[in-house]
């Protein structure tokens, strides 16, 4: 046994079986020791963003680690944008990234860089390899820290030689870090605010957004009225009919401070104060009412669901809330095809228990609040801000929950930067529906140009080619053919009914793209 051939096992024996990678000569053994482990599946992603978008979809709807497989410091660059909104969504990775051998880095060969430097921002744990006898050990303890309550990315850099050289025995999993109990303390004086008569508000992330946490959320509701909220952009969230309403909280900062005015007591649970995505002249930046007390029921780091499900006991709740979100489906459109038409028939049409892995940017918000009312179905959306995350999303869900149909709303500016997930989705055929928002534009960047105050300078023509997508325009069916993924184009309501109802039917991977 070499020391690639114990990570992999010891990957195996922790519970992490899907690795996804896009490896280089320094990780051949890494690769070559996949075989030796069969009940590891390995997935190439074309591009590294995919592979890291992939592994955070993959551990937002499976609650465990995948592993990423990366290049030395070039390819771990190539996947920080997406390790960045995994880093946002506390999710669960562990990444492998490859090393020159200990002993050929004196060299400074051309693909040595400070591998350190570029995971740092990304990472909850690092650690380099510093040989293969080790290295099982190693993998452990990233497992476990990437399994520590909230979840987050380890990151370990295995030099080729620690990989090569012989190694003694896999090693076994470590136990979990955490969640921590909240005590018994905090309980009973959110329970005390909560009875006091002031209007309140819970706002929810991680765990309490769905399963036993939203229901034991949703039970604090029906007895103290309080409202339930969550971030904009909640990295793991139930929704829709028959389950515990949520309030999303609104993108933009005057938005936010007009939702939250009323609010008077504002309890975290699992999250932050709400803040401005962005900074903005003359707008503000803390959203949360001067008047208003901030409390926290549980930390990031503490057990959530717990602390929600003996609230609910100390308040004398019902033992299940009867507030519930009623199904309210919309009349199918006709005709010209724009985002609310769009929306209409993907409510619709959409089965039960469908994920959504959502990067519709501007195209979003009509789509939210339909869906807010149509089937049962969990969303995943863009959580770092930083976009090409939605498709490779799609991958990672659709491989953690293969059972299930997922939807990938898509606006064009995103997929252009993650395109060759859909390669990876043809090569698994993984059962994904991509809908592609084709304006040609970054939309969002029109309505940013005109909220920073931007275009009182004098922005013309050639600022706005910086924001627009035409000349060349890009065919995305011809993009997703060339990828491997059966296409078609909309131009009007009943044509994307037509195609989106068959890609409902069917298995496997599909790309529609909508021109609105």
């Amino acid at each position: 046994m070499n020391g690639a051939q114990s990570l992999v096992k010891t990957l195996v024996n922790c519970g992490v079986d899907v690795c996804f990678g896009n490896p280089g000569t320094s990780e051949m053994h890494f690769v070559a020791a996949l075989d030796s482990a069969p009940e590891m599946r390995a997935v190439l992603c074309l591009q590294e963003n995919v592979v890291t978008g992939a592994a955070d979809g993959y551990g937002r709807i499976a609650g465990k680690p995948a592993a990423t497989l990366l290049h030395l410091g070039p390819g771990l660059a190539n996947g920080l944008s997406n390790l960045h909104n995994a880093r946002r969504a506390q999710t669960p990775i562990v990444n492998v990234i490859g090393d020159h051998a200990t002993y050929h880095l004196q060299y400074d060969a051309l693909l040595t860089s400070d591998i350190v430097g570029f995971a740092r921002p990304v990472s909850a744990w690092i650690h380099e390899a510093k040989n293969s006898q080790t290295v099982a050990a190693d993998v452990a303890r990233a497992v476990q820290a990437a399994r520590s309550a909230p979840g987050g990315v380890a990151s370990l850099i295995l030099p080729a030689d620690t990989a090569w050289n012989p190694a003694e025995r896999a090693a076994s999993m470590l136990p979990d870090i955490g969640p921590a109990m909240v005590s018994a303390d905090t309980i009973d004086d959110i329970a005390k605010l909560l009875a006091n008569g002031k209007k309140s508000a819970l706002l929810l992330r991680g765990r309490a957004l769905h399963g036993e946490g939203l229901e034991a959320a949703g039970r604090v509701q029906a007895k103290t009225g309080a409202r339930l909220l969550c971030d904009t952009f909640a990295p793991h969230i139930e929704l829709g009919a028959g389950r515990v309403p949520v309030e999303r909280i609104p993108y933009f900062a005057e938005q936010i401070v007009d939702f939250l005015k009323p609010v008077e007591q504002l309890i975290l649970v699992g999250s932050k104060p709400p803040v401005s995505f962005f900074a903005y002249p003359g707008k503000p930046s803390w959203c949360s009412p001067e008047t208003c007390q901030i409390n926290y029921l549980a930390h990031p780091h503490e057990d959530a669901v717990g602390a929600l499900t003996n609230l609910a006991d100390a308040l004398g709740a019902p033992a299940s809330s009867p507030i519930r979100v009623p199904l309210d489906l919309p009349p199918m459109p006709a005709g010209a095809l724009n985002i609310v038409s769009v929306a209409q028939v993907i409510a619709q049409l959409t089965p039960e228990n469908a994920i959504f892995a959502e990067e519709a940017a501007t195209s979003c918000f009509p789509l939210l609040l339909t869906m807010a009312k149509g089937r049962p179905h969990t969303h995943l959306p863009l959580t770092g801000g930083s976009i090409g995350q939605g498709l490779p999303l799609a991958v990672g869900a659709a491989i953690a929950a293969p059972e299930r149909k997922v939807i990938c709303p898509m606006g064009d500016g995103g997929a252009a930067m993650t395109m060759q997930a859909l390669w990876s989705m043809a090569r698994e055929n993984l059962d994904v529906t991509t809908v592609i928002y084709n304006n040609s534009s970054y939309a969002i960047l029109n309505i940013e140009l005109q909220r920073t105050g931007a275009t009182a300078i004098g922005a013309g023509p050639k600022a706005m080619t910086m924001l627009d997508l035409h000349n060349p325009t890009m065919t995305w069916t011809n993009i997703a053919r060339g990828m491997g993924v059966e296409a078609s184009r909309a131009t009007t309501a009943e044509e994307f009914a037509d195609q989106y109802g068959a890609a409902m039917k069917q298995r496997g991977p599909r790309l529609i793209e909508v021109v609105i």
